[in-house]
């Protein structure tokens, strides 16, 4: 097994990180929930983000892959799309830093912690939108079978490790007060880099036409 083949699972992980890092009705669900009940339910709202994690990078890699596969000039489209997408929802993120992160507000602290992170994941539009572009437009022609098992874990942990943090971190006021002020250069250096990256992958998908 060549190190190139570890190279998409490197490049893959580390940008949904970055996705996942960007404030959206994930990271607001686990903050708020922290924040009004417990650090504790907030890890299980961690667990249920990435139940629904799972869920989407599965179908992305076993339904859509397949079709793909099948189809080289769909995949190609999907490609360009998704690097669009990429470089549009960077240019989001870099536009908006400076506006404040509402934390505030009501949280219902009735039903499950853990469904609640798993219907907000599979509801999403940023998580549909990653897994049906910008997730297929990072993948290699052909994926073999260890491949799509080690994203799917990939993917899935990312979101459980990082929303855990969240809930951690939100349940202390110094910490929650730090990333608050540091929001804005957080956001900035996050749009810089996953706008190069989306250029890059453009720029890859027009050579390839």
């Amino acid at each position: 097994m060549a190190t190139s083949d570890f190279l998409p699972l490197v490049s893959i992980g580390l940008v949904q990180l970055l996705a996942v890092m960007s404030p959206g009705p994930s990271f607001l669900i686990t903050a708020r929930t922290a924040v009004a009940q417990s650090r504790l339910d907030g890890f299980k709202v961690a667990l249920g983000l990435g139940a629904g994690t799972v869920i989407w990078s599965s179908a992305a890699l076993l339904g859509l892959n397949a079709v793909f596969h099948a189809l080289p000039m769909l995949f190609m489209a999907m490609k360009i799309i998704g690097a669009l997408f990429l470089i549009y929802i960077a240019w989001q993120i870099f536009r908006h830093a400076a506006v404040p992160l509402q934390l505030d507000g009501d949280v219902k602290s009735t039903g499950s912690p853990f469904m609640k992170g798993f219907l907000t994941q599979i509801a999403n539009p940023k998580v549909a939108v990653f897994f049906g572009s910008i997730f297929i437009a990072m993948l290699p022609a052909n994926v073999p079978l260890w491949m799509t098992v080690a994203l799917i874990f990939i993917v899935s942990f990312n979101e459980v490790w990082w929303y855990t943090a969240v809930s951690l971190f939100f349940g202390s006021g110094p910490v929650r007060s730090f990333y608050l002020r540091a929001k804005v250069w957080i956001d900035r250096l996050t749009g810089l880099f996953l706008g190069a990256l989306g250029l890059r992958l453009l720029w890859a998908a027009r050579s390839a036409v």
